[in-house]
């Protein structure tokens, strides 16, 4: 398109010309001595569609060369970096940034709207020091729990490697070793983060890294605050041994004042309780899933009032921190309460049904003086004659045997098979 020679003078003057790109630590790599090539005005803007200063490296050994997609205007307006467009700040895609800080900083897209956006956001960091975003994003809070859980402490250098080897997947790559591209299986072509804009990215809208980085959010654990207003005791799991009280009162001092600390070092937690219900809430918020002492990431909860605490202790099957648990299959149930008339209860120990036999007997009594106790069944005698001649004679019945006269199996002599003769009998 022919412009006059004023127009194209004027834009010139809003070319970048830069001397070092705007990077995050992921895209510079973990080799600190690196060698860029530096191209003005190589390329045009991917977002803005001006010429820009180009810079390319390598990040490492066997990662794939890298260089810059967008403009240092466009990158420090999203606070971005040049390469993967992540924020700088967090690592996160800017639409979860964006998300967490309740920003929603619409960028015009038709060209002129977006020239005259692009202009007033120069002036705007001209005027600024260049050490804080601008726009709506310098306006918004500076920290979000959210963000917090989901930011990238490390860098993943992982995500510089080399793409596949196309001739490699379909088995004509000749290079083997040499081949500066990886011989892996390809992802899913169905895979929604494969298909990915840096557009879209730039925009804050439809990035399926930011989609998934949210349903994860979604379902992050999360501390709710009680609704008794009487709680101000926190719950401190996990502490090990070496966590002492002075320690844990050095953390929790800043958020207000502390009434007790109670370490119960046998089951390796403590009770923080503050003086006011603000203190409390707001260490909670703090502390929740951040809280580590001496490399050790400790489990912060509230605590419970007693009442709640009764009320647990009489559900069954629920254990102290609500979770309830499954019957075991397999176990005997509960007994069967205890007779009512005192009849049964005298006589039946063993919770049996009144039209059990009666021949059954309380056996846990012992007998009266002078009145025999009738055997076990299966121990007395046999209740039939037997036809063998030798076999000896069997002993008279319980009733027909003189009176505090008590036989014993074991003292029958003619048990054993002996005679009377041996005894000294006639």
């Amino acid at each position: 398109m022919a412009t006059s020679l004023g127009s194209n003078t004027y834009n010139r003057q809003n070319w970048e010309d830069s001397d070092f790109p705007i990077l995050c630590q992921t895209c510079l790599g973990e080799n600190p001595y690196i060698r860029m090539t530096k191209e003005k005005f190589g390329k045009e803007c991917k977002i803005c569609a001006r010429p820009f200063t180009v810079f390319r490296w390598c990040p490492g050994v066997r990662m794939r060369f890298k260089k810059t997609e967008v403009c240092q205007t466009c990158s420090k307006m999203k606070n971005v970096c040049q390469t993967c467009l992540l924020d700088l700040e967090y690592g996160l895609p800017i639409q979860v940034r964006d998300t967490g800080l309740s920003v929603k900083d619409e960028v015009p897209r038709s060209d002129v709207n977006k020239e005259y956006y692009t202009q007033n956001m120069e002036r705007e960091i001209a005027n600024s020091d260049g050490t804080r975003p601008v726009g709506l994003l310098g306006k918004a809070p500076s920290s979000s729990d959210m963000l917090l859980k989901l930011a990238r402490t490390t860098p993943y250098y992982k995500r510089n490697r080399p793409h596949i080897c196309s001739f490699w997947v379909k088995g004509e790559c000749k290079r083997g070793e040499e081949c500066p591209y990886r011989h892996e299986k390809p992802t899913d072509p169905d895979d929604p983060l494969a298909d990915q804009n840096i557009k879209d990215r730039f925009y804050g809208i439809n990035d399926p890294v930011a989609n998934k980085l949210l349903m994860r959010a979604t379902t992050m654990p999360r501390l709710d605050i009680p609704e008794d207003k009487s709680i101000t005791t926190l719950y401190i799991g996990g502490l090990g041994e070496d966590v002492t009280d002075s320690e844990l009162r050095n953390h929790f001092y800043q958020f207000g004042e502390i009434r007790t600390i109670t370490i119960v070092q046998r089951q390796q937690c403590a009770f923080i309780q503050f003086a006011t219900r603000q203190a409390a809430e707001t260490a909670a918020e703090k502390s929740f899933n951040k809280l580590i002492i001496n490399g050790r990431r400790l489990n912060v909860k509230w605590g419970r009032s007693q009442a709640a605490r009764g009320k647990e202790r009489e559900k069954d099957g629920v254990t102290e921190s609500g979770i309830r648990l499954e019957p075991v299959p397999g176990l005997p149930g509960a007994l069967p309460p205890p007779p009512m008339s005192d009849e049964d209860a005298s006589t039946n120990y063993f919770n049996l049904a009144p039209t059990s036999s009666s021949a059954v007997m309380n056996l846990g009594l012992p007998p009266p003086p002078g009145v025999a106790m009738p055997p076990p069944p299966g121990f007395g005698p046999p209740m039939f004659h037997t036809m063998d001649p030798m076999a000896p004679p069997m002993p008279p019945p319980m009733a027909m045997r003189p009176p505090g006269q008590v036989h014993y199996p074991s003292q029958d002599p003619q048990r054993m098979g002996a005679h009377a003769s041996r005894h000294g009998g006639p």
